[in-house]
């Protein structure tokens, strides 16, 4: 079974994700080190690391639910995996947030401006990925060749005509 056309756009999205939060990591924590100290490095690592991981994990359940295509029931495990994934990841991230907000280690400041740049990153490379992918615009099917035509085979889903 071929994989779907979405698998290596979904794959190089998380590819440049990880690439940017990296770079979002050194950045960040330069900026935080020296706006905070080691307090402020800690706070931008941890929020970009935050950023990274919550993210991608939308991307990975995606990839993991599209495992399943071919199966009868591929729309309800799609559906339920990923809604599933964002779930479970909404309440681990809001776990996250009240355990860190009473740390004394953390900058809030810099906690918080480093979050929102490895989200707007993100987002910018999942745009740009997007935008460069070429894909078809009706994928993941397959029509009828002439061999097929010319021997009268159908398949299901066919139009019957009335010579037919």
């Amino acid at each position: 079974m071929s994989a779907l056309s979405s698998t290596r756009l979904l794959r190089t999205a998380l590819v440049w994700s990880g690439i940017v939060a990296l770079i979002l990591a050194v950045a960040g924590g330069v900026v935080g080190l020296v706006v905070a100290g080691t307090s402020g490095l800690w706070s931008a690592l941890v929020a970009v690391l935050m950023g990274a991981v919550f993210l991608a994990f939308t991307i990975v359940s995606i990839l993991i639910a599209n495992r399943f295509y071919g199966d009868p029931l591929f729309v309800p495990i799609f559906f339920g995996t990923v809604m599933g994934g964002w779930i479970l990841k909404f309440v681990v991230f809001l776990i996250v947030l009240f355990v860190l907000r009473d740390q004394p280690w953390l900058t809030p400041v810099v906690f918080f401006v480093a979050l929102v740049a490895s989200i707007v990153a993100s987002l910018v490379v999942d745009v740009v990925v997007m935008m460069r992918m070429r894909m078809p615009t009706v994928s993941d099917t397959t029509l009828p060749t002439a061999a097929d035509i010319e021997a009268g085979e159908r398949r299901p889903g066919d139009s019957i005509t009335p010579e037919g």
